[in-house]
């Protein structure tokens, strides 16, 4: 396996060369993939539509194509998921990743071709080892397997030739069978729907072989680990694992996890790696060994732009391109891709670090949400299931914010909702059941976390006296129309802060 493990970095590693040249390239770049993306979809009906046969700079394709976001492209997708076909994207689109929901739906289906998958999505994957490789030579990452826990995917109601599931079940279903080699579990049981059913049987089919990486979201992970813990009576993951050395995380932020990760596996050899990759596109990853920024990947298909987040919510809001941005805004970002995507907003919001190269770090949503666990709860979420309880139990809220409470040695993760009553519920117990059944309902992902009570627990209520709102932001100077608490914040900063004015 040695002899493998270096055929298969040095393989990697001349990557590198590539990767620094859109470093050392990058206007260029982006103005290549521009007229690339708009050259190849030309003959579409969105690409006929919007003139795309005459589009000879970014000026001309920002001029004739509006901003979007999910509802905007909703209608061609619904197209896209009846079987019809070069609507968006000239090659025909089979797969899309569900995920979380916008205020019209439960989840959203984003498409993705062949071209997504190949040169983004699995060109992503290599790069990330390419990186890994490079600035660890001495690495024998190969010398055993990835452990990557995928989510589930079934055939689309809406067509039987149209299949859709997390972005990580559509990967796994789609990659190469070499892949297989150096990955576990197999892919049956990676793709197992009943995900307390996964995580004891991933574990069980796992600690005794040799694993030296681990892929995906950190909670998840994190229960996964304890779990194995639990069935081997070991101590911590090395005695498990004794070659493990890498962790890729992506999807929520690393920083609450960290300390907990160091302490399940001990030892100075570990690595971490964080990755910004979405079901729209593969869009960052961390090239310095912990320095908490990201590389912006320019290669993959994808033409970035950016809206400062002080413009955001302007009628008449105005895009710039990569060539224009400054290391003091807060961007939201919007991306064009090789799956029909067309200056489609995310969501997401960055800054960017560095600008040579492009280095950047997500900052947040351009809405306020909760994404601690990869719920991607947003605030039409947590109305609608605060107003459901309210209605059935009697009560009025007069405030309220939420926040995670994150999963460690003393507690299990759930959401925090801090609510100032007008009048209370007539049963608090009933009014948690029925603020839990309704965000299920609403929102896909926040439902997959809550099976099982496996990973987020029934939400935490604490009700406050009436006034706690208020007299709180009138002792931080902050009382006036324009100054209020989010209604979801990601982490327990105004959480926290609120409990401790009210205890002192």
């Amino acid at each position: 396996m040695s002899f493998v493990n270096n055929v298969i970095s040095w393989f990697l590693k001349k990557r590198i060369s590539q990767i620094d040249y859109f470093k050392t390239n990058p206007i260029e770049v982006q103005e290549d993939t521009l007229k690339a993306l708009v050259s190849y979809a030309r003959k579409t009906e969105w690409g006929k539509k919007h003139g795309y046969a005459d589009i000879r700079s970014y000026q001309s394709y920002q001029e004739r194509v509006p901003l979007q976001d999910y509802e905007d492209l909703k209608p061609a997708i619904d197209r896209l998921l009846m079987g019809e076909q070069n609507h968006l994207w000239p090659t025909e689109i089979q797969w899309f990743a569900k995920s979380s929901g916008t205020t019209g739906d439960r989840s959203k289906f984003i498409p993705i071709s062949q071209e997504a998958l190949s040169d983004c999505h699995y060109k992503a994957g290599k790069d990330v080892l390419s990186i890994y490789c490079n600035n660890n030579p001495g690495s024998k990452i190969f010398n055993g397997k990835g452990l990557i826990m995928g989510g589930s995917h079934k055939v689309s109601e809406f067509n039987n030739k149209a299949f859709f599931g997390d972005l990580s079940a559509v990967l796994l279903q789609n990659a190469p069978s070499y892949g297989q080699f150096f990955q576990t579990p197999d892919l049956a049981l990676a793709l197992l729907d009943d995900w307390e059913e996964k995580l004891d049987r991933v574990a069980h089919a796992t600690y005794g072989q040799n694993v030296t990486s681990i892929s995906g979201v950190p909670s998840w992970n994190l229960v996964l680990l304890k779990r194995i813990l639990d069935i081997t009576g070991r101590n911590n993951i090395l005695e498990v694992w004794p070659n493990l050395e890498l962790f890729i995380h992506g999807g929520v932020s690393f920083a609450p996890y960290r300390s907990q990760f160091e302490k399940i596996i001990p030892g100075p050899g570990m690595h971490y790696l964080e990755t910004y990759n979405a079901s729209e596109g593969f869009f960052g990853i961390q090239d310095l060994p912990d320095s908490g920024e990201m590389l912006l990947m320019l290669d993959y298909g994808i033409f970035y732009e950016f809206i400062p987040m002080d413009a955001y919510g302007q009628l008449e809001r105005q895009a710039i391109p990569l060539a224009a941005v400054d290391t003091d805004t807060n961007y939201a970002m919007v991306i064009s891709t090789n799956a029909g995507l067309w200056r489609y907003a995310i969501g997401d919001t960055i800054r960017f670090t560095n600008l040579s190269p492009y280095r950047i770090r997500i900052s947040g949503r351009t809405k306020s949400f909760i994404n601690a666990f990869g719920e991607e709860v947003i605030v039409d979420n947590t109305d609608s299931a605060l107003e459901k309880a309210s209605n059935v139990t009697g009560a009025i809220i007069s405030e309220y914010t939420a926040a995670p409470i994150y999963l460690d040695d003393k507690q299990s993760a759930a959401h925090q909702y801090i609510i100032e009553f007008e009048k209370e519920p007539d049963d608090m117990e009933r009014f948690t059941a029925i603020l839990d059944e309704q965000m299920k309902a609403l929102n896909s992902d926040y439902e997959a976390k809550r099976s099982g009570d496996l990973m987020l627990k029934r939400p935490k209520v604490t009700p406050v006296p009436r006034q706690t709102f208020f007299k709180w932001l009138k002792s931080k100077g902050r009382i006036g129309g324009q100054n209020k608490v989010p209604r979801l914040y990601n982490d327990r900063k105004y959480v926290d802060d609120i409990l401790a004015f009210m205890n002192g």
